[in-house]
């Protein structure tokens, strides 16, 4: 175990006890995460329409680089490629006779590309189903979070992380899948809708989502993905005032727009870790970036505020 890495052993360890959560956070001060998996995989080569959860099994070493880049750069906690790796989502590839397979190498190639320097915390994603659609059912569901986060379990991840949700029913469903593991969940929402971008697609606050999360079992909660770092600060201080649980907080590099048919996004690391200043300020323990953000973001965070 690394110096590094022990105080966060620490922060897990307060993250199931509620009273001892606050002065643990306090000690260990704001945690970076990492930045953007998807886009820093299609610049390593990922084609179009090509599942990024696969490559963990097909091009494992380009996949190690993501991770190995933002340990680098001064993340202190890493995600996992295993996003998309549920198996109704996987079943939109044709490959859902390898979720185990591809949950388990995708925490394998993090611990290794972390070295002892960093923790790994596993990416749950959405199905890309919808309940209100009749599309999936609730136990259908049910029965794919819980088969793939017993897989990440399994593999050895410290903690669980259920994002980018807009339906907060499936992020009930997902978070108690996951509590179900005994590892400590992170449950984050997108916020990106409403005429002050302060809903999810569904129209759900802040608030609602932070008290279906807490009851649900979250250990922290948090939005992520839908816009830029500016737009998190107000949403981040309402989830703050909204739950007793530490907030994660991971933006966009701002909106981006299509430039001969390639995303751009404007925001530049320096930019981003300056606007990160006010979130922090509002109260989040934990942050990092989303679509959008490179490791040289992580380390512009790392100037700014610490890690």
């Amino acid at each position: 175990m690394s110096p590094l890495s022990q105080p966060l052993i620490t922060l897990l360890s307060s993250l199931t006890a509620r009273s001892e959560t606050a002065p643990c956070l306090r000690a260990a001060g704001v945690v970076i995460t990492d930045g953007a998996w998807g886009t820093q995989l299609q610049a390593r080569g990922l084609p179009p329409g090509t599942c990024p959860d696969t490559w963990n099994l097909s091009h494992p070493d380009l996949v190690e680089q993501v991770p190995r880049a933002y340990v680098e750069a001064g993340s202190r906690i890493v995600l996992t490629n295993t996003f998309r790796a549920n198996r109704l989502a996987l079943a939109d590839h044709g490959v859902t006779d390898s979720v185990e397979a591809i949950n388990r190498a995708g925490v394998e190639i993090s611990r290794r590309a972390t070295g002892g320097r960093a923790l790994v915390f596993a990416s749950i994603g959405p199905s890309g189903r919808l309940l209100l659609a009749g599309t999936v059912t609730e136990e259908e569901l049910m029965t794919a979070f819980d088969e793939q986060a017993r897989a990440l379990a399994a593999a050895g991840a410290d903690a669980l992380v259920v994002e980018t949700m807009a339906d907060l029913d499936e992020a009930r469903i997902a978070v108690v899948a996951a509590k179900a593991t005994g590892l400590p969940v992170v449950a984050c929402m997108v916020f990106d809708s409403g005429a002050d971008q302060d809903r999810t697609m569904m129209g759900t606050t802040p608030e609602d989502a932070a008290r279906a999360l807490e009851a649900a079992g979250a250990d922290v909660i948090g939005a992520n993905c839908g816009q830029g770092i500016e737009g998190y600060v107000g949403i981040c201080r309402r989830l703050v005032n909204a739950t007793d649980r530490p907030v994660w907080i991971k933006a966009n590099a701002g909106v981006p727009t299509l430039v001969d048919g390639e995303a751009v996004y404007a925001t530049s690391p320096a930019q981003f870790a300056s606007a990160s200043r006010a979130v922090v300020d509002a109260g989040a323990r934990f942050i990092g970036g989303c679509c959008g953000t490179t490791p040289e973001f992580i380390r512009a965070l790392a100037r700014e505020i610490g890690s």
